[in-house]
């Protein structure tokens, strides 16, 4: 089912410079610090931000209709598949922001290999438990609650692990100058974590012009998951064929809405 209409009436609520002021308390709109040649930043708009952006005085003025784009992660919205992993296990380990590494080994300053490294602390997120308590037990309801836009995303072969989700779909074009072609289609998104009640590991899967984020994206955060727990845990006896099911977009079920 769409959950579009609680983000629009959520939004309304909030307006869009408290929306602006939490997204980049939680690393969205700004650069994680990962050691690339070049990182978006990435945008979470703001009335400050269109004065400053635009020229003309009529275009500087923030409309309402906006701030319900805003609050479902569209309209002038970007960010990055890596922002949303360092914001999603910021939400999950008490809202510290961590920096993000690719690595391939860990070694000590005696040449020892390391099984791991301690994270780098950005900043810590003040914010009441009780909230976090309550957004993590939505997005393992998107999981595994009856009717859940993630259910593509639940373990097969390790079923006692719980995953915490959040589908999305993300429109490529205007609907305006959109034509029925591939590259138009819309972006599929799946952020999760697991397991959901000690989480080792945050995946963002993002499916360029894929459709549904539920149907394209959390196929493969499930796969991704699979291998990190048969790493990390051993294969279970009784294990099940773990072979991804294909669903091409117009297969996709009528009801399943990002």
């Amino acid at each position: 089912k769409s959950c579009d209409v609680y983000f629009y009436t959520v939004g309304q609520r909030l307006g869009v410079d408290r929306i602006h002021d939490y997204s980049t308390r939680f690393g969205l709109g700004t650069t994680t610090g990962l050691e690339l040649v070049y990182e978006r930043p990435g945008l979470i708009p703001s009335t400050e931000w269109k004065r400053k952006y635009f020229r003309k005085e009529e275009d500087k003025k923030w409309y309402a209709g906006e701030t319900l784009s805003v609050a479902i992660g569209q309209g002038a919205v970007t960010v990055t598949p890596l922002q949303l992993a360092r914001s999603l296990a910021a939400v999950i380990n008490g809202g510290r922001i961590l920096k993000p590494y690719i690595v391939e080994r860990v070694v000590s300053g005696d040449g020892r290999l390391l099984d791991k490294h301690e994270p780098v602390e950005v900043k810590k997120v003040d914010i009441d438990p009780k909230i976090i308590k309550l957004v993590e037990r939505a997005m393992v309801g998107v999981v595994h609650d009856v009717g859940g836009t993630g259910g593509r995303s639940k373990l097969e072969t390790f079923k006692d692990i719980l995953v915490g989700g959040k589908t999305g779909t993300a429109q490529v074009v205007a609907l305006s100058v959109a034509q029925k072609a591939d590259h138009h289609e819309d972006h599929a998104w799946f952020m999760a974590y697991a397991p959901a009640d000690k989480p080792e590991l945050v995946v963002v899967a993002l499916i360029e012009n894929g459709g549904h984020g539920g149907v394209a994206a959390a196929p493969v955060a499930r796969q991704v998951f699979e291998a990190y727990f048969k790493a990390t845990r051993g294969v279970p006896p009784t294990e099940v064929n773990t072979a991804p099911s294909v669903t091409t977009k117009k297969e996709a079920p009528t009801d399943v809405v990002d």
